[in-house]
């Protein structure tokens, strides 16, 4: 089965959308506005995109520059805990679409990466 967090709305979503209905897996879509993650779950899909935690950040959002880029500007060093914190309290900045197969992630930008795990 496929998952993909995304926000409905946003454009690349919908462009990994239309390259998932030509795949032939079961998917499970999660707006990730309305389904929120927890510390363990966000933890879990990090570790399966191989990446660390600021890496999934949207850091060109301006809630992160209103509130975190500053402390990151003046040598703060945040630790993957915090950053997972961040996630959970402010969603928005989670990069997306997340797709999941398996145990296989990708983040769907641009949308064509999806094709490399569905």
């Amino acid at each position: 089965m496929i998952v993909i967090y995304h926000n409905p709305s946003s454009l690349s979503p919908k462009q990994s959308l239309e390259i998932l209905e030509t795949s032939k897996h079961q998917q499970e879509h999660i707006k990730y506005e309305e389904k929120l993650l927890d510390v363990e779950k966000l933890g879990k899909i990090i570790n399966l995109l191989q990446i660390n935690p600021l890496e999934l950040i949207r850091t060109e959002h301006r809630i992160w520059k209103d509130n975190f880029q500053h402390l990151l500007d003046s040598g703060h060093e945040f630790s993957d805990k915090e950053y997972i914190n961040i996630m959970i309290e402010y969603p928005k900045l989670i990069e997306r679409p997340i797709v999941i197969n398996g145990r296989k992630a990708i983040i769907g930008k641009p949308p064509k990466k999806i094709l490399d795990i569905a």
